[in-house]
């Protein structure tokens, strides 16, 4: 998957965070005026969504004489086959992995073994039922039970340079 340049980011966080699922797409002129704080001419973001069309990461519908643009996968999706292909750079993809599950927080290693859990038709110690353990974790699961991407619930996250409590 290609790495994004910083306007080609700021354009798809546009599209990622404006166009639902089950929307038909926005304009040129609609995404650049989301681009607040930018100076951006429209024949430059024209360009940026025509080369992310080529990428691949948009798909696009003519209508009319102007096309509408939606990303090709979700925010997660790409995010996750970015950590496959940092997996792909060389040495060990299993200590490279390691390395990652020692990293995370305890939030985060609850997903983790959720997802791997469900991935793997296991269950674990989990107080919901939904094969996630405590009330407030996160969420993995669809309105029918499915596993999905989309992670909701508490971030985990800490600030640079801190580790993993364990």
């Amino acid at each position: 998957m290609t790495r994004l340049g910083d306007l080609e980011r700021a354009v798809m966080d546009v599209l990622w965070d404006v166009v639902p699922g089950t929307s038909d797409g926005v304009t040129v002129r609609e995404v650049a005026d989301a681009l607040d704080g930018r100076e951006l001419a429209y024949t430059t973001v024209m360009t940026v969504l025509d080369r992310l069309a080529g990428k691949g990461m948009v798909s696009r519908e003519r209508e009319g004489r102007a096309w509408r643009y939606r990303p090709a996968a979700s925010r997660e999706a790409h995010i996750a086959q970015l950590m496959l292909d940092a997996l792909d750079l060389g040495g060990s993809r299993d200590a490279a992995l390691v390395r990652f599950a020692r990293s995370v927080t305890g939030t985060e290693a609850e997903v983790l073994r959720a997802a791997l859990g469900s991935e793997a038709g296991l269950t674990g110690p989990d107080t919901t039922g939904t094969g996630v353990a405590g009330p407030d974790g996160p969420s993995l699961t669809g309105s029918g039970g499915e596993l999905t991407d989309r992670v909701d619930g508490p971030a985990g996250r800490r600030p640079a340079g801190e580790t993993a409590e364990r």
